[in-house]
């Protein structure tokens, strides 16, 4: 679906609300229950009809089943518990947590394909369809990440798992990213802080801090030297020829150090200073890794 008018003139939602408001909550298992409702999960849960066409839409009774063996909560398919002993009506659904929801999507991703009407069964009354894996897939996602962009939403669904969006400044870079430094552990240690940092579970993205700087410390040492002091001021020396920038590079090195042993990063002891809130993880993430990605690029480390 193309760009609306306000998405074409007016200035778009920007994308750094990284808890679901409860109408975005709503409007996503909306979502999902519609899709229910036309036939999409039909192909992973197929109501059979008795002539021995395959499919005649989507089995509800096995759908349910199955989001209940997987413990995933779709409110419109879930029947409300009764009141006490007086059946004083049926109690509202405890609300779904963002996680759930999130499950919820990536589940639907997983089971869901695009039906395409095949035939009309009038003996039966009912529809018999084909149905398309791929075009459902990508067609469920772009819809999932509309709501999502039209409400400031900083989650992605990306090939079938929900992920986070990073800050302006790093999205395109983390997005994209392959690492391809020349020293295997080193690419795996950015990689997996690259995953971490964009996924949607705060304690996650703050393990991903931990990663960046076992990666930084691994980076010292890519240049020879006598010492592990010799190795960084190498390294160091190849991202600026200028004093003054040398100077204010080597300040920043010595300093991101400081920050991964005096802060929980690298390690865990009772004195070291926590890190829980979301802004401060991206902030530092995105200071050790810049210096990171200089040193890469200018030693031609980056691929």
């Amino acid at each position: 679906m193309r760009k609306l008018f306000t998405e074409r003139y007016q200035a778009s939602k920007t994308r750094t609300t990284e808890a679901l408001t409860e109408e975005v909550r709503e409007l996503l298992c909306g979502f999902v229950s519609a899709r229910v409702d036309e036939e999409w999960f039909g192909a992973s849960f197929p109501l059979r009809c008795r002539d021995g066409f395959p499919t005649a839409g989507t089995d509800i009774s096995k759908l349910r089943s199955a989001l209940k063996l997987w413990q995933i909560r779709l409110p419109s398919l879930e029947d409300a518990p009764r009141q006490g002993w007086r059946d004083e009506g049926p109690e509202p659904l405890p609300r779904l947590t963002d996680g759930q929801v999130f499950d919820l999507l990536e589940y639907s991703y997983e089971m869901i394909a695009e039906p395409m009407a095949h035939s009309f069964h009038s003996f039966m009354g009912h529809t018999h369809y084909d149905y398309n894996q791929e075009s459902g897939r990508k067609k469920f996602s772009e819809d999932v990440n509309r709501i999502f962009e039209r409400n400031g939403i900083a989650f992605e669904l990306k090939d079938g798992e929900v992920i986070r969006l990073a800050p302006v400044p790093l999205h395109e870079v983390l997005a994209h990213a392959h690492f391809q430094t020349g020293d295997d552990h080193l690419n795996e240690l950015l990689e997996t802080a690259r995953q971490r940092f964009l996924h949607r579970e705060l304690s996650v993205r703050i393990e991903a801090l931990e990663k960046l700087w076992d990666a930084w410390e691994r980076v010292k040492t890519l240049e020879e030297g006598k010492d592990k002091k010799a190795r960084v001021g190498a390294i160091l020396d190849i991202a600026s020829a200028d004093p003054k920038l040398r100077e204010r590079l080597d300040l920043e090195a010595q300093e991101l150090t400081w920050i991964g042993n005096n802060f929980m990063i690298r390690h865990k002891e009772t004195d070291k200073t926590p890190i829980g809130d979301s802004a401060h993880v991206d902030y530092l993430y995105h200071r050790m890794f810049a210096l990171i990605e200089l040193l890469l690029r200018k030693s031609n480390r980056l691929g």
